[in-house]
């Protein structure tokens, strides 16, 4: 057994850990698991199912990733859990396997963090840079677009999507899809604006920033339904960032998006 291995650990017979890999005291690892390079679970984590864990990812006290889903009609069908590179996974989180009806997978990206007691259920996809607070959760099924915030104790109602860049405050429910570089907020999840802070942060241009403005506008106060008004920008803009929000929302016909106020 490697010298990074804490003997209390319990490894079953089958799991793959990287040399490099740390196994704190107390820890559970079942027979499916995979851990790259760089690994390390602190202490009295379980880690389970069929489910791997990219390089350098941390995982704190407790957190549990793996674990069969939270839905009843699972039925012990194999479904697999895959989390990427340099995540922190902080105390108290969890991560479930998919489901067969909702395509077997969960599936995390790189260099997120999800703070104390974030849930990941089953069939979820969650980008790279996303960042889920205190005791936040994301349901089944929903797609986490990449460098999301989604605020302590806010919840993410089933198949949700939320776009790119995204912020969503603390304890808010989430129950339509959001558009990329949202403001989210309000217990009820109000589209109360844009992540102008967040764009800013990236370095996004002002005339982008400008152009994303005024097609907020156009979509609170514009004339038609909320997909005509976006149909509308599609042929007004040549910004990259309005054309971005535009296909999110006419990429999926079937969709309720929450709508500017």
């Amino acid at each position: 057994m490697s010298g990074n291995i804490h003997p209390s650990a319990l490894i079953e017979d089958g799991a793959q850990i990287d040399p490099t890999a740390k196994v704190g005291p107390f820890c559970t690892v079942g027979p499916d698991v995979v851990l790259a390079a760089g690994v390390e679970l602190k202490s009295h984590v379980v880690a389970t199912g069929k489910t791997s864990v990219g390089e350098d990812t941390i995982i704190w006290p407790f957190a549990v990733i793996g674990e069969i889903p939270q839905d009843l009609k699972f039925d012990g069908e194999e479904t697999r859990l895959e989390i990427g590179k340099r995540n922190r996974i902080r105390e108290g989180a969890t991560m479930n396997t998919g489901t067969s009806g909702g395509g077997g997978l969960t599936k995390v990206g790189d260099d997120c963090l999800f703070m104390t007691g974030a849930h990941v259920a089953h069939d979820a996809v969650v980008g790279n840079n996303v960042i889920v607070a205190n005791q936040a959760a994301i349901a089944g099924h929903c797609h986490i677009e990449d460098k999301v915030i989604i605020g302590g104790l806010a919840g993410i109602h089933q198949f949700v999507r939320i776009g790119r860049g995204a912020i969503i405050g603390a304890v808010t429910m989430v129950t339509n899809d959001v558009i990329p570089y949202g403001l989210v907020q309000s217990p009820r999840g109000d589209l109360d604006g844009l992540n102008y802070v967040g764009l800013k942060r990236a370095g996004v241009a002002r005339s982008d920033i400008t152009a994303l403005r005024a097609a907020y506008q156009m979509l609170r106060q514009g004339d038609g339904a909320f997909q005509d008004r976006a149909a509308r920008l599609k042929e007004e803009t040549d910004s990259e960032y309005v054309h971005e929000v535009v296909d999110f929302i006419l990429g999926r016909s079937d969709r309720s998006f929450l709508t500017p106020r």
